[in-house]
């Protein structure tokens, strides 16, 4: 058996990907760990747990691509590519352009525009600030003294919202405890959190054509897509593997490389 594997390395801030395809381009290997302060580390232990998911030996793995935040710390990756790149790559292939592709990830938001052929036309990225990210929730969910995991389910579950009119992840956090000490539900105030992170993305670029939500905020939190389609009035979809979706496209890309 010759090598007619295709691997995929997204390292990222908070969490690192690793994807392996077979020669059809189906998914045989997935895993997802935290990237902690060591990103070789990560890097090793996802494409470690992938290779033994998909029982596959590294020997039979043609190509990796790394990309991501740390994509220079994957010393065993062919080449590197950037995550915007990757990401276009991933959802272009599942989805037809044109396409809004918004990444909401744990320290940064992304939105990146393609063309009928799933050319990129445009990029925008979030300002150096949490808020509308996956950090911003986090913090959001200690104030609340709620695991991460439930917020979307408090979200879904509330009939109304508590508006929030702080986007700073600082001002929010003192405006989220003095809701809960004015007696506000709990999955109100979680709700209006979701509104004011999907507010925050778009304030960056408009929404048009198809919007493809990725990146492990929506991984979680589903009923964010929800709240983006009440604005845009646009067709909103989540691919079947949004956090893996870089290092999806990394591993499409290193089935395109040379053997």
């Amino acid at each position: 058996m010759g090598a007619q594997f295709f691997g995929g390395v997204d390292v990222g801030s908070c969490t690192t990907k690793a994807v392996l395809l077979d020669s059809n381009l189906k998914i045989v290997g997935l895993r997802i760990v935290y990237s902690a302060t060591d990103f070789m580390a990560s890097a090793q232990e996802a494409w470690r747990l992938c290779l033994n998911e998909a029982q596959v030996e590294p020997r039979f793995v043609a190509h990796v691509i790394s990309t991501g935040y740390g994509r220079k710390s994957v010393e065993f990756a062919s080449t590197t590519l950037t995550e915007i790149s990757c990401h276009a790559k991933g959802c272009s292939h599942y989805f037809n352009g044109p396409l809004t592709i918004v990444d909401i990830g744990g320290q940064d938001n992304k939105i990146i525009k393609l063309d009928s052929l799933g050319r990129r036309v445009s990029f925008k990225m979030n300002r150096k600030c949490a808020a509308g990210t996956g950090a911003f929730l986090e913090e959001m969910a200690i104030r609340l003294r709620k695991p991460l995991e439930e917020l979307n389910t408090l979200a879904e579950s509330a009939d109304g919202e508590v508006t929030l009119g702080s986007y700073c992840t600082v001002f929010s956090a003192t405006e989220v405890l003095e809701k809960i000490k004015s007696g506000n539900p709990v999955n109100k105030i979680v709700k209006g959190l979701f509104r004011s992170v999907v507010k925050r993305v778009l304030e960056m670029d408009t929404m048009t054509d198809k919007v493809i939500i990725t990146g492990g905020v929506i991984e979680h939190n589903h009923y964010l897509a929800e709240i983006f389609k009440e604005y845009t009035q646009i067709p909103v979809l989540i691919p079947e593997h949004p956090q893996a979706m870089g290092a999806l496209g990394a591993a499409f890309y290193a089935s395109e490389a040379d053997v």
